[in-house]
């Protein structure tokens, strides 16, 4: 399944990295983040609690 999330408080290329990489651990596939529009899209088989759990857990907001 395809997710979109906001995530206002990612403002440089190492939250970048940190989101990446959180999301790759969990499984997710196809990462685009966009810094400029605040925006992370990518696929995945987990449940949006779950991902917006893990964004938090990255130190990260995700809506």
């Amino acid at each position: 399944m395809k997710f979109v999330f906001t995530v206002n408080d990612m403002t440089c290329n190492h939250c970048k990295m940190r989101i990446e990489n959180a999301l790759k651990t969990s499984g997710a596939q196809n990462i685009d983040i966009d810094l400029v529009s605040k925006k992370v899209v990518f696929d995945s088989e987990l449940s949006k609690d779950a991902l917006v759990s893990i964004i938090d857990d990255a130190g990260y907001t995700a809506e």
